[in-house]
């Protein structure tokens, strides 16, 4: 079932590149190199959560909380099983299922209470084991993986199994992911990234990883072949 939704949601973004290169109006062309994919909004350059609204913290994930003056209560910690941290002073507190500023004016509350006038709590995700990315096409074993902190295309890759080197093309591997409201890709040669001639790209959750197959003469892979490796496309 979750194959046949992927190849489901697969096509249905086929015919958006399709439409958006038939119209001109929905496709952006960028330099044929050095350009990366850009990071979307939600995440900052390490690949932490900075999104200000509807990310759950999960178990397990790795927050860095601070309060504002008081160095002393600035803390790592990692969500247990159950959903909850340790903090100072305060002890247990539930994080799991808040979002990030429903958290901070949870513990800005609990540190009100009988020990620090007006806290400024500030919560980041630092890692995140409930973000997902999505391997599709001629992987060893295609499929929906978590990923908890930086995460590279290589690595990606691997954990997908690698690829199938009967039918992988090598040089057709695209990475989908939405920015600032748009769905946008770039096209990688998996040679040139692993010589280090191109950057190895870092992988967001929700990010989506084609690997078309050699010879193929599908849509997909025409619209592949016209565009320039490291070519960043946006369509609507």
């Amino acid at each position: 079932m979750i194959a046949r939704a992927l190849r489901l949601h697969l096509a249905c973004l086929l015919l958006l590149l399709l439409a958006a290169c038939a119209s001109g109006g929905g496709q952006r062309m960028a330099n044929s190199t050095n350009e990366p994919l850009p990071p979307p909004d939600t995440t900052s350059a390490t690949g932490a959560y900075t999104g200000a609204s509807d990310y759950r913290i999960g178990a397990h994930d790795l927050l860095a909380i601070s309060v504002f003056g008081v160095e002393e209560l600035n803390k790592e910690v990692r969500v247990n099983s159950n959903g909850q941290v340790s903090l100072p002073l305060i002890g247990g507190v539930m994080a799991g299922g808040k979002t990030i500023s429903e958290l901070e004016a949870d513990l800005g509350k609990k540190y009100a209470d009988g020990f620090l006038q007006n806290p400024q709590v500030t919560v980041f995700v630092k890692e995140f084991t409930s973000q997902r990315i999505t391997l599709e096409g001629a992987f060893k074993q295609p499929g929906i993986y978590p990923i908890t902190g930086r995460t590279t295309l290589l690595q990606g890759i691997a954990m997908g199994g690698g690829l199938d080197d009967q039918v992988a093309d090598l040089a057709g591997i695209v990475v989908m992911r939405n920015v600032g409201g748009k769905r946008m890709a770039a096209v990688y040669d998996l040679r040139q990234v692993r010589r280090g001639t191109v950057e190895n790209p870092e992988l967001y959750g929700d990010d989506i990883i084609v690997v078309e197959q050699s010879g193929s003469k599908t849509a997909f892979r025409r619209l592949i072949e016209s565009i320039p490796v490291l070519g960043v496309f946006s369509f609507l």
